[in-house]
């Protein structure tokens, strides 16, 4: 390891294949405000760290859940997802007024999206 900081969590997305079943799940077992639509938001909660981290909840193809995690340079962090084993997935794309965001796999298959603030 390098004394470099550690990549925090920045956000979240749970995709659903039948959200209007999901969403009450997360509603009453967290006690979770979820917004309506395609793209259901989630702010973050009280009582984590400052600031918090918010995500959504979309209806989708398959079930799981996406981290989006900060790194310093997209880039960079995709060249080394790939050589510690893992799989670029998506180029990087520039949400307007957020931030750069690209999709990697780890070596066993696990979506991450990588965020650059």
């Amino acid at each position: 390891m390098t004394n470099e900081w550690a990549r925090p969590v920045v956000y979240f997305e749970i995709e659903a294949l039948d959200a209007d079943v999901l969403a009450p799940f997360y509603r009453e077992m967290f006690n979770w405000e979820i917004g309506e639509g395609y793209i259901r938001q989630i702010p973050a909660g009280i009582g984590g760290p400052e600031n918090g981290i918010s995500g959504h909840m979309r209806q989708g193809k398959r079930s799981g859940v996406m981290l989006y995690i900060q790194v310093k340079n997209i880039a960079e962090s995709l060249v080394q997802a790939v050589a510690l084993g893992g799989k670029q997935t998506s180029e990087p794309f520039q949400i307007p007024g957020h931030a750069l965001i690209a999709g990697i796999e780890d070596p066993e298959g696990n979506p991450i999206t990588l965020a650059q603030q």
